[in-house]
């Protein structure tokens, strides 16, 4: 894999890096450090042909841009501390009651006003015999954006020659706190060249929290039956009129421990397809439903259901509901996870 690494510099002097990791096959990954945000993915076809598979911005600059931070809609960033919705923008830890930044109705969403990806991240590479790692970190200071400890966050991104892209989630604390850290990249498998309705969708998962205002109740339930059974392949688009306007936006309870598939999509005109492995407990499955034509690049507008989201994560307001997996990380017990997205394609 080869690292290549440009910077501009913001009026304040701070610089912003455009980074590209390629592999021998041709398949490229672009990363900038505003807000670790994955901007470009381009993979081959069924035919060889490669093409723009996500949904990003031109430039840095513009995810800092009045416009963009208005409706952010998290276009590839790391969202965090904690991605996702806490209820009321509050938990409590170990006794005592946090009250953080509430950005979404009454609830806090996906770390907050300042939140991760509207940050500035270091970069650097690490490098040995076999491998070279692009290391994205971020220091978070005690009750940033109302959350408890000093916060080290290390993400590294490594693209195989097997068309993998790991990303490793490193966070440590010095004092008790809650982490959930994710990637928020839009996927269309078809180039943009259409929505992504046609795509299908498989998902590991037996059962998803059931939500109300895209809050979790606290109940975990089957799938089987329901518009959210994508334990067999199904297209994004055919049951949607069984679904509230908002379509899926909603937190599934992955089966399985440790590293497991999460969830597979392929595109039948592209032939492309997309696996998702990870050691997370869950995975928001959001299909776009709120883009609205403000943002794009090279002439194209984002608009709902331009992208769909695998999101893996713990659990939607988790540090409210105690039988939901744990995302407490405390002193010398560090946050360790990581996801893979896999690449490839189904000739005809």
């Amino acid at each position: 894999m080869d690292i290549n690494i440009s910077e501009s510099q913001l009026e304040t002097g701070e610089k912003l890096y455009h980074i590209e990791l390629k592999n021998l096959a041709g398949t490229t990954v672009k990363i900038t450090n505003v807000g670790a945000t994955i901007t470009s993915i381009r993979t081959r076809d069924k035919n060889g042909i490669f093409d723009e598979i996500t949904l990003g911005l031109e430039n840095p600059e513009d995810y800092l841009s009045p416009e963009y931070i208005a409706n952010n809609p998290c276009l590839g960033s790391t969202p965090g501390r904690f991605a996702n919705r806490i209820a009321n923008g509050e938990f409590t830890l170990d006794g005592t009651t946090y009250k953080l930044a509430v950005n979404n109705g009454k609830n806090h969403l996906h770390g907050g006003i300042v939140n991760f990806s509207r940050k500035i991240w270091d970069v650097s590479v690490k490098e040995n015999e076999k491998t070279k790692l692009l290391l994205l970190s971020l220091k978070s200071p005690d009750m940033d954006e109302g959350y408890p400890g000093n916060l080290d966050v290390s993400i590294g991104y490594f693209l195989t020659e097997y068309d993998e892209l790991y990303i490793i989630y490193l966070a440590e604390t010095d004092k008790p706190t809650i982490v959930n850290l994710t990637n928020h990249t839009y996927f269309n498998l078809n180039g943009l060249k259409d929505n992504i309705l046609n795509h299908e969708v498989k998902i590991n998962a037996d059962n998803y929290t059931e939500s109300i205002e895209n809050i979790p109740t606290g109940k975990i339930v089957p799938v089987k039956g329901t518009p959210f059974d994508f334990l067999t392949f199904h297209k994004i688009g055919e049951r949607l009129d069984q679904l509230g306007e908002d379509a899926y936006d909603h937190n599934y309870v992955l089966n399985g421990e440790n590293t497991k598939i999460a969830a597979t999509a392929y595109d039948e005109d592209s032939g492309r397809t997309l696996e998702v492995y990870t050691t997370l407990p869950g995975m928001q499955f959001y299909t776009a439903y709120y883009l609205d034509g403000t943002h794009g690049r090279g002439g194209k507008k984002y608009n709902k259901f331009d992208g769909f989201c695998f999101e893996t994560q713990y659990f939607p307001d988790s540090p409210n509901k105690p039988n939901f997996p744990s995302p407490i990380v405390r002193p010398g017990k560090r946050f360790e996870h990581s996801t893979i997205l896999r690449f490839g394609t189904i000739k005809e």
